[in-house]
């Protein structure tokens, strides 16, 4: 079978609901990474079999098939097809499995990979304003629950016995470790600036377990979730070039990582985010690769709890997870979150000459995707 490479790798800034890009039309905030990728590798657009496109909330400005507006949102050609993906939070990273299977199977030689979500304009849960979208034999079959993540959340942080002092310490270090990225410049590289908007903009410095202990419980009186351990609602958009290594060669560009390997599972719906944790095993089972070997592991912080129970679970090395802070500090725009880590990982495993990178992320219905990329060198 073909190998599959990923050449380049960007995305905007992250933007906080109501800041520097809550203005921003997403399929346009789509095409500006679009028109980096073509830039900074000096393609032809017109060589694009495809872009994959993720997206959640695909109602009103993220409606009809952004993945073909943002191509024609960024001038390349109309012969170039687009197309969207939902698997909720892992949209993106799935449309980039996608895309290296389409690679490595021969039907299609170049694929964009991405995704998108302007939350500040189509805000979570836009999609579920009419009807039952669930059904009613799911909910007969979970005894009525509500699929409420948070709750969910709630559920995980007692079964795996954390405390909110816990869940809080872990994300003032997502913060921490953010905050210092930033002010290394580990991010600059791969940031394509939108207008004045050239940093991540959700990160609270100074951030500590006394300053979130004042911050009320979101889904349970009693409870542990509160929007500071909680990922943010976020704005941004993210996109990956992949091909095989031969088309690399032809074109003159050099692989940044291989795809290794990728798996999806599901999991318990009701606790529902459990899924990174047979995703992480499932993964590396494929790819014939110990957890030991892993440089590092991006598993999204949808919430504080999802992260340490997969550290719980899988015994990883906690300095090596989320290294450069995650969602709870740099924000989650959903549909663009599986591309902006992605994108995020694999500068850092450039900039530290890290091997492996594993990243998972947990995905409403309890569902969940892992990949695998190797350092190309």
């Amino acid at each position: 079978m073909r190998e599959a490479v990923i050449v380049e790798a960007v995305r905007t800034p992250v933007g906080k609901r109501g800041g520097g890009l809550s203005e921003a039309h997403a399929v346009d905030l789509s095409a500006i990474v679009l028109d980096a990728l073509a830039e900074r590798t000096g393609i032809d657009p017109a060589v694009v079999d495809d872009v994959i496109w993720g997206c959640v909330s695909q109602v009103g400005d993220q409606s009809s098939n952004i993945g073909r507006y943002a191509v024609l949102a960024a001038g390349w050609p109309e012969t170039v097809p687009g197309t969207t993906v939902n698997r909720a939070c892992g949209s993106s990273q799935q449309a980039l499995d996608f895309a290296a299977q389409a690679v490595m199977s021969g039907r299609q030689d170049v694929v964009v990979a991405g995704g998108v979500e302007v939350m500040s304009r189509v805000p979570l849960g836009s999609s579920r304003t009419t009807g039952m979208p669930y059904g009613p034999r799911v909910l007969a079959r979970y005894h009525g629950f509500s699929f409420d993540q948070g709750v969910s959340a709630e559920k995980i942080a007692q079964k795996w016995g954390f405390t909110r002092a816990e869940l809080d310490a872990f994300a003032a270090l997502s913060h921490e470790r953010a905050a210092a990225a930033q002010d290394s410049g580990a991010f600059d590289a791969q940031i394509v600036p939108v207008g004045e908007v050239r940093a991540d903009e959700g990160i609270r410095r100074g951030t500590t377990v006394g300053k979130l202990a004042g911050l009320r419980p979101a889904f349970l009186d009693d409870g542990v979730i509160h929007a500071g351990n909680a990922s943010q609602i976020s704005d941004g958009a993210a996109a990956l070039l992949v091909m095989t290594p031969e088309k690399a060669r032809e074109l003159g560009l050099t692989p940044l990582v291989r795809h290794r390997s990728g798996a999806v599972v599901g999991a318990d719906p009701v606790l529902m985010l459990t899924g990174p944790i047979p995703a992480t095993e499932k993964v590396l089972a494929k790819a014939g690769v110990a957890l030991s070997e892993v440089g590092v592991f991006e598993v999204n912080e949808a919430f504080a709890p999802i992260p340490l129970a997969w550290l719980a679970e899988t015994g990883a090395d906690p300095e090596l997870l989320n290294p450069l802070g995650g969602a709870i500090a740099l924000g989650h725009p959903l549909g663009g979150s599986g591309a902006v880590l992605m994108t995020r990982m694999i500068h850092h495993m450039r900039d530290r000459g890290i091997r492996y990178g594993l990243q998972s992320m947990c995905e409403g219905g309890g569902t969940a995707n892992a990949t695998l990329v190797e350092l190309a060198v």
